[in-house]
């Protein structure tokens, strides 16, 4: 994505929950979607304006052929998410939300200009009614 902030999200029993957000530079997509070529539980949503560069499966795979370099860009891009994936994981299961909301705090600031505290809340895992006491404690 060259331009723009995009969260992806699920709907769980008609509520939504935010799993993660892009910004620019950022590789956006549905992995697994993108992967098996099947449709995707998964929704994304752009939060603002954007500017994104899109390519099928197949191209991508066409280019990776012809340019190994492109094969490097791509195992980064997936580490990357491979190691969100796994902070998600371990926020939710060891950490308390206010502990939640203090590392993103500390390593995403950016995310509270750009997104919506409802987005953030559910991103973290709690109601908003949770997050401002939280805020209004810090």
């Amino acid at each position: 994505m060259q331009q723009g902030v995009v969260r992806g999200y699920y709907t769980l029993e008609g509520k939504e929950v935010t799993y993660w957000f892009a910004f620019e530079d950022d590789f956006v997509t549905s992995f697994h979607s993108f992967i098996t070529k099947q449709p995707s539980v998964e929704n994304i949503q752009f939060l603002e304006g954007s500017i994104v560069w899109a390519i099928s499966k197949d191209d991508l795979n066409k280019l990776l052929d012809q340019y190994h370099e492109i094969e490097t860009l791509l195992r980064i891009a997936y580490e990357k998410y491979y190691i969100r994936l796994e902070e998600r994981f371990v926020n939710a299961q060891f950490k308390t939300a206010t502990e939640r909301y203090q590392e993103l705090l500390q390593q995403s600031p950016h995310f509270l200009n750009r997104v919506p505290l409802g987005y953030i809340a559910s991103y973290l895992g709690i109601s908003q009614e949770t997050l401002s006491r939280i805020r209004s404690k810090l």
